[in-house]
């Protein structure tokens, strides 16, 4: 496994990251906790030191999973978690005041919850679900930040961007006030390369890479005739002619790159991690398999400049969230 420093925390985080959303038993299904916890484990062997979850999972369950593997293990695990809006809206609205979102109080309370579930008394990376740069200056949000990493209850403080608005984190960035930023980045989301990763490159903010695989598009599974569960938010994120779409989108870019269709998830890795503003990347994992197929990638071999530029061409604006 190689490793990153996330930008000016100095702290040493695996290129490839644990994303915890799939194990919380919420908008993912199929989740078991037994193959999860074996799955967390089997992640630390093979040298993985960055989980990122979030209080809004399963309220709380994934953080009480990622709790159980850090009492078992003795190795140096850094976790990122996160503080739900209080209006629990994803993502934030333009106008949404920044008390309906992070008022100081929820700030803090969200944080000794989170605390608990972790089983820690001080957390690595304490993010916003969601953000807004209409709240820089607003509200007394960053006193709660101050006043939590003057106590000792959380050491960084970070957000999670909107989906699909990576410019919507710029104003803070120039503030100086964060340390890491989470962004949706991947060969068919490449508008971070443009204005984000640059002002972090300038301030020396972290990275954190989400949906890197699109949900699940990246990785060669996706075919028309895919059938997700009833609860499952992909059966949304795939509605209609999606799956079909983007079955047709991935095999153009097997066929352009001449790659066999069981490579695609790794070559759409290490596109994310040959931009050198990331940290890290973390994608869901809930299987021991999973584990081992992408950790195998954090080598710190990144692609070829060739490589890159052919996927840069593969681009494709939308946003399967909302639209």
């Amino acid at each position: 496994m190689h490793y990153r420093t996330l930008g000016r925390t100095g702290l040493s985080v695996s290129e490839i990251g644990y994303g915890a959303w799939g194990i919380g038993n919420s908008g993912w299904r199929g989740a078991d906790d037994e193959e999860s916890g074996r799955a967390l484990n089997r992640a630390i062997d093979l040298g993985l030191t960055f989980i990122d979850t979030a209080l809004g999972y399963g309220e709380g369950h994934s953080e009480r999973l990622v709790g159980k593997l850090l009492k078992e293990r003795s190795e140096t695990i850094h976790v990122a978690t996160k503080i739900p809006p209080r209006n629990r809206v994803w993502p934030a609205r333009p106008g949404t005041p920044v008390e309906d979102g992070f008022p100081a109080d929820h700030v803090i309370a969200c944080t000794e919850t989170s605390l608990r579930n972790l089983g820690v008394d001080t957390i690595d990376v304490q993010q916003f679900h969601v953000w807004s740069d209409e709240w820089v200056g607003r509200g007394d949000w960053l006193s709660a930040v101050e006043r939590l990493k003057r106590d000792g209850k959380i050491r960084f403080f970070g957000v999670s961007i909107n989906d699909y608005e990576p410019e919507n984190a710029l104003a803070l960035i120039e503030s100086g006030v964060v340390d890491s930023v989470q962004v949706i980045y991947n060969v068919f989301e490449q508008t971070p390369e443009e204005k984000l990763f640059p002002a972090c490159e300038r301030h020396n903010v972290g990275v954190i890479v989400r949906v890197a695989l699109d949900e699940g598009g990246l990785t060669g599974q996706i075919r028309a005739d895919t059938f997700f569960p009833e609860g499952d938010f992909r059966a949304n994120y795939f509605r209609g002619d999606r799956k079909a779409e983007v079955e047709r989108r991935a095999r153009k870019i097997v066929d352009d790159l001449a790659i066999a269709p069981d490579a695609l998830a790794e070559m759409a890795l290490r596109f994310v991690l040959s931009h050198p503003a990331v940290s890290t990347v973390i994608p869901g994992m809930r299987s021991v398999r999973n584990v081992e197929r992408n950790c195998a990638i954090g080598d710190g071999r990144g692609l070829p400049a060739e490589q890159q530029e052919r996927l840069r061409a593969h681009k494709w604006p939308r946003n399967f969230y909302r639209d």
